[in-house]
């Protein structure tokens, strides 16, 4: 079939680069490359639609009618032709009328035809036209047939830029005037604020020729730049600044395994043998990359697949010789980031001096970038929608993304109240650093356990630093999440054997892998029936693990290994009923028992614990809190399964509150119980890494806190100014009450009583 497509689109190409060699208007080009597409597909209608002032234009056709060119115009997302622009995607259909974007214009007189196939011309990423084909029978156009459409369609964005027939692609007059202050939001990935000029990661490079003159001469450009390419990313890899045996080592490893990448390769190949140059060639396999992109509704399987673009992007560039990224150029001064998305490596070859955020238009908190980008405490602002358009290189920025905000061009004033903010910022940090030393002690002596999440190695830094009491979660599946495939069991061994000694004496408590839902893996086929319609409550967590108990045997025996000698904590997530539990710390001891016959050193105590986060399980809280050594409540799936209520709906998400009654009800329940069970009881969770809401959650009995390394400063301070006998007896009566809004009534309260709440 490949040889096929490519046999169609050679015929096409050669056919074409005679037209374009010509002396002609573009006007009669066009005319010819219809003539000629629709002789070599043996299709009764070939059409050009051109973008022009802002509607695509019929300008040139064979099959419909001549009257209907230059006067049959169709806006974006109008019809079929509009459709395929707007969303960049091509349509293949059997009967045109019967899809719902079908838009009738008698004057070309199309009724006669019933099929219909159409592909975008892409220009730097953006439609500048559709080129389709029609037949009067009603039939699917073969892949082929669509293949070789596709890459005339990548010539044809040579043909008419050069011709001057389409609007500008530069968007240079809807770009706000250099002068204007403006303000864009995004989606918090890593955490920080920053100020520095917009500096464009990726320089566009422009592809000078498109049809190749000597096929085999293409290829051999093709080989030696995959060549340099490889060295650079083993170069790389050998050079990362984060230590051996981490995370980073597995995001590069899956770096380098699509570098090598036959199959890449392989398509690059088979578009130069349809006539391509070598850049078009790899432009052309880059597009379809970016056509399943905008398919694939898995956020892992598309971050992947920005690891291939971002390769396909390096690749170009060596093949080209033309101007590297912004990175290779070297940053002169203080500088944030700007891209669509970018891959880890490109990320590791920036100045760590001058580089003081980055800002993406797409992005996502399990990306590659993301991790290696909080590694490097770099802070960076996902999904900002328009950034070329918004923003101009040079422009001042702005960003804070714990406000999720980004100031382009700031007025005077905002760059003031920015520093401010900044310089209070770095002074409340100093003043939170110091606190590392001092315990958790309430003003009446109480003491809190205030712990860290946690996830990667990176992240154990934060013990020594915010002086934490030990790790309260640590998220395993972090290591299943940045690897291609499935970890083996000795690299979860070595991770965890990491953690425990970085910890020293302090405990950790390893919750078992927690995937599914929305964070699937591609290597694992997580629902065998289709795409779960709730995946929050659907197949995944420890319902997962107990399902693919080779899974979890591995995870066992890694982390039984890993604690031989110490007390290993472990913690099942999203137990619903007590036999789960049953199960779970059952296959726990089985392999416990197995390394115990073959002479193996073992742990010299497991605790195991579950994670109530299913509000089912509070009801046979006296079965299973007998069986427990600890409970961890995790808050954030809590209130949404209490609520019934997506945490992820940007409508619903800030909707209920965490100092509601029902939801401290519901804890001051569970935490009864515990306390009369005599097992401790603790909330991991961001509820818990809010100083008001941390109140409160003391105010019920819960003494036991785990959070995001950065809010344990504020809890801390929080912990050390608060009156706890008093606060309880308040929480008491607020919830007898019942009719006094608790979150304006618990900040009085703290008010009054000088409780630190910054």
């Amino acid at each position: 079939m490949a040889q096929a497509a490519a046999a169609s689109a050679r015929e096409i190409l050669t056919r074409l680069h005679e037209v374009m060699a010509r002396r002609l208007p573009a006007q009669s080009k066009l005319n010819s490359v219809v003539q000629t597409i629709g002789e070599v597909l043996n299709s009764e209608v070939c059409s050009i639609y051109l973008l022009r002032e802002g509607v695509l234009e019929l300008y040139a056709t064979r099959g419909l009618s001549q009257d209907a060119v230059h006067v049959t115009k169709l806006a974006l997302g109008e019809g079929l032709v509009g459709t395929i622009a707007a969303n960049v995607e091509t349509l293949n259909l059997d009967e045109a009328e019967m899809h719902p974007a079908f838009a009738y214009r008698p004057e070309t007189g199309e009724e006669a035809f019933h099929s219909f196939a159409g592909v975008p011309i892409i220009r730097r990423e953006r439609a500048v036209g559709v080129l389709a084909v029609q037949h009067s029978d009603p039939r699917r156009y073969a892949e082929v047939e669509i293949e070789a459409l596709q890459t005339v369609a990548m010539v044809l964005s040579e043909l008419i830029a050069n011709a001057d027939l389409v609007d500008s692609t530069g968007a240079a007059s809807s770009r706000p005037q250099p002068t204007s202050a403006s303000h864009a939001r995004g989606f918090k990935l890593v955490e920080g604020m920053a100020a520095g000029v917009a500096v464009f990661h990726q320089p566009r490079i422009t592809i000078e020729h498109t049809v190749a003159e000597d096929t085999e001469a293409e290829r051999h450009r093709v080989y030696a730049a995959f060549d340099k390419m490889r060295e650079q990313i083993d170069r790389m890899a050998s050079q990362a600044e984060f230590g051996v045996g981490g995370e980073h080592d597995e995001i590069l490893a899956t770096y380098r395994m699509f570098a090598y990448d036959e199959g890449w390769s392989r398509r690059i190949n088979e578009a130069i043998d349809s006539g391509l140059t070598a850049e078009a060639a790899i432009e052309r396999v880059q597009q379809r990359t970016r056509q399943r992109m905008r398919e694939i509704d898995d956020p892992l399987l598309r971050d992947r697949m920005h690891d291939l673009e971002d390769l396909a992007n390096r690749l170009l560039r060596i093949v080209s010789g033309q101007l590297g990224t912004a990175a290779q150029m070297g940053l002169r001064q203080d500088s944030i980031l700007i891209a669509r998305n970018m891959g880890p490596a490109e990320l590791l070859e920036y100045d760590r001096r001058r580089l003081k955020g980055v800002i993406l238009e797409e992005g996502s908190l399990t990306a590659h970038v993301t991790i290696v980008a909080r590694a490097m405490g770099v802070p960076v602002l996902g999904r900002v929608r328009d950034v070329r358009r918004l923003i101009a290189e040079g422009d001042m920025l702005l960003l804070d993304t714990a406000e999720e905000s980004l100031f382009i061009r700031p007025t005077p004033a905002t760059e003031e109240a920015f520093s401010a903010k900044l310089a209070l910022s770095q002074k409340r940090r100093a003043s939170f650093a110091r606190l590392k030393g001092e315990a958790p002690v309430t003003v009446d002596g109480h003491r809190v356990t205030v712990m860290v999440n946690a996830g990667l190695r990176d992240d154990l830094a934060a013990l020594d630093l915010t002086g934490a009491d030990g790790i309260g979660l640590f998220r395993t599946e972090f290591q299943f999440l940045v690897s291609a495939t499935l970890p083996q069991r000795e690299a979860q061994r070595r991770l965890y054997k990491d953690v425990l000694d970085a910890a020293g004496d302090r405990p950790v408590t390893f919750r078992t892998v927690d995937i599914g839902g929305d964070k699937a893996l591609p290597y694992l086929n997580h629902d065998e029936d289709g795409d779960e319609e709730n995946p929050a409550m659907g197949w995944r967590a420890l319902r997962l693990a107990l399902d693919r108990d080779g899974l979890m045997k591995a995870q066992a025996r890694a982390l039984i290994e890993a604690g031989a000698g110490k007390t290993l904590n472990i913690m099942f997530p999203m137990v619903s009923e007590p036999w789960e539990f049953d199960e779970a710390r059952a296959l726990f001891e089985a392999q416990r028992a197995w390394l115990v016959a073959r002479g193996k050193k073992v742990p010299v105590d497991i605790r195991y614990g579950a994670m109530l986060e299913v509000p089912a399980l509070a009801e046979v809280l006296d079965i299973l809190l007998p069986k427990l050594d600890f409970l961890s409540i995790g808050t954030n799936d809590l209130t949404q399964f209490l609520f019934a209520a997506d945490r992820a709906h940007p409508r619903l998400a800030l909707r209920y509150d965490w100092l509601s009654p029902s939801i401290l009800r519901f804890l001051k329940r569970v935490a009864d119980a515990c306390h009369a069970a005599e097992v401790p009881v603790g909330v991991c969770g961001e509820m818990g890494g809010r100083p008001l809401e941390a109140m409160a959650l003391i105010g019920l009995g819960i003494d036991r806190l785990s959070i995001t390394p950065a809010a344990v400063g504020p809890i801390k301070a929080m912990v050390r100014s608060l009156q706890r006998d008093a606060l309880v007896e308040t929480v008491e009566a607020l919830l007898k009450d019942g009719n006094v809004p608790i979150r304006e009534a618990l900040t009085a309260w703290a008010s009054e009583h000088s409780v630190e709440l910054s």
